[in-house]
């Protein structure tokens, strides 16, 4: 299923030149100025001089007379359309299809890599992030369509229209979302057409006589009936192996020897510039014209063309041939230095206590079950029991951190704890039986309290301390049990973990 995200830059132009020279202040504004035969009209402004009334297309003499300290820049098209390649070329990080969308925004078709960063949601807050905290404002959704989230990006209200309710999301939208001239919207404005449904429920033949056939492409692209082809940008320093078929391929047994043969070809070009891949991209394009890419990434860097091609295996199969694929393509997207290491020599023993080399399982793990979902555990010192650890690249070198080795803590903890339903023969005790899932558990042995402060420079300061047991019940069952505050003071049960 395809999913692609636009990107709206709404204040472009003045946030490059705000980046780049650093002048004026956020609070004051900026516009950028173009000539029109002899009259110098705005052709941008910043968020502060859009507040104040100024417009796009409006006369810089009017502006400056409505904001005397206007700051004036003359307009650069050019370089503006240069730097949006260049932003481009910075999105790849998030999908290998990305492409320019002139003047003020990209394309983004996150179809099998939104996962790397948690779902589409999480996708689009952290590049909507990374941009705000590099001074450009930014708004993006994603869609089944590129019309689609254009259309949302630019004047819908949330983010991510679901798969399959394209239409509904669109028809509420001004006339305007459908990227139309302006003088097909002021002739609709006439007529009283105002939102894209209305436009949807006239019929067809009628409506392309009127406004042109243009009017009824939009407008299927938006709703995602036609096809819209985004061509990917593909930097001139970026290594890629291409292969294209006379006969269109479509079997997955087929492609997963078109990929084997690919990766080849590319680690061999990577051999000679001396690098090695980090993140790796497969797009593939169909006969019918649209296409699909798939995104994998290394733990380590590496040149081995066979373990490359294996972590795509798991993931072939949710590629769609359609009718066959004419054209596949391998892209290493993100590279890093690689120089040949010896790692053994012939007639010495070798030490044993070398560490193996686990790097290719943590790929073959990330590429079936996502990468965010491989990690390990390291120890934190700390006493309080959901903070003890963080999880860390399974890779990343140790942290030097330890815990106690007379630390008795359980095996498995529960998060969050669950409550128990308990009682205990004195105040301070521990309990002399408790209810945990509906079923009774009678203590047979206990050792305890513990107490376990709150950390107030961790932001614990109305949290209440903690009383912790040990507990055996007489079925032979080990549980650690906690009470969150003084008996005396309405303090509650918990089940925090299981000795197993």
């Amino acid at each position: 299923m395809r999913r692609v995200v636009s990107l709206y830059l709404p204040t472009w132009p003045t946030d490059r030149i705000r980046r780049r020279f650093g002048e004026p202040p956020r609070d004051k504004p900026l516009v950028t100025v173009g000539a029109t035969g002899s009259r110098r009209l705005i052709a941008a402004v910043d968020t502060t001089a859009d507040d104040l009334g100024l417009r796009v297309g409006m006369p810089l003499a009017q502006a400056q007379a409505l904001v005397p300290d206007l700051r004036v820049c003359d307009a650069t098209p050019d370089d503006d359309e240069t730097s949006l390649r260049q932003l481009a070329c910075w999105a790849i990080r998030y999908s290998p299809v990305v492409a320019p969308d002139p003047p003020d925004g990209l394309w983004i078709d996150i179809a099998g890599a939104d996962h790397l960063l948690g779902g589409e949601e999480a996708l689009l807050a952290d590049l909507t992030t990374r941009l705000s905290d590099r001074g450009i404002a930014a708004r993006a959704a994603v869609a089944d369509a590129p019309g689609a989230s254009w259309a949302i990006a630019r004047y819908g209200k949330g983010c991510v229209v679901p798969s399959g309710r394209t239409v509904d999301a669109v028809a509420p939208l001004p006339v305007a979302a459908l990227r139309l001239s302006s003088e097909t919207l002021n002739a609709m404005h006439r007529l009283g057409i105002e939102r894209v449904g209305q436009l949807a429920a006239m019929p067809r033949a009628p409506m392309v006589r009127r406004f042109g056939k243009e009017v009824g492409l939009r407008l299927d692209q938006a709703m995602g009936h036609a096809f819209e082809p985004i061509s990917p940008l593909i930097p001139q320093e970026t290594a890629i192996a291409t292969l294209t078929f006379a006969e269109p391929i479509a079997r997955l047994e087929d492609l997963k020897q078109v990929v084997r043969r690919l990766s080849q070809d590319l680690c061999r070009k990577l051999t000679q510039r001396g690098e090695g891949i980090r993140r790796l991209d497969l797009v593939v394009r169909r006969v019918d014209e649209k296409g699909a890419s798939l995104r994998v990434g290394t733990a380590k860097v590496t040149r081995d063309h066979v373990h490359l091609a294996r972590l795509f295996d798991e993931r072939l199969p949710t590629v769609d041939p359609g009718f066959g694929i004419e054209e596949a393509a391998l892209i290493a997207s993100h590279t890093e230095p690689l120089v040949e290491q010896q790692t053994e020599v012939p007639g010495i023993a070798q030490d044993d206590t070398v560490d193996a080399d686990i790097s290719r399982l943590v790929d073959r793990l990330g590429a079936r079950v996502g990468a965010h979902r491989v990690y390990r555990l390291a120890p934190i010192p700390t006493l309080v029991p959901e903070r003890m650890a963080r999880k860390i690249s399974p890779l990343a070198p140790p942290t030097g951190s330890v815990w106690p080795e007379t630390l008795l803590r359980p095996t498995r903890l529960l998060d969050p704890p669950e409550p128990v339903v308990a009682t205990a023969l004195l105040p301070d005790h521990p309990p002399a039986f408790f209810i945990w899932r509906r079923l009774r558990h009678k203590v047979a042995k206990a050792d305890g309290p513990e107490r376990i402060t709150p950390e107030w420079w961790n932001g614990d300061k109305r949290a209440a301390p903690r009383d912790y047991y040990r507990v055996e019940t007489d079925q032979g069952g080990r549980f650690w049990i906690f009470r969150d505050a003084p008996a005396d003071q309405g303090g509650r049960w918990w089940l925090h973990g299981l000795f197993e």
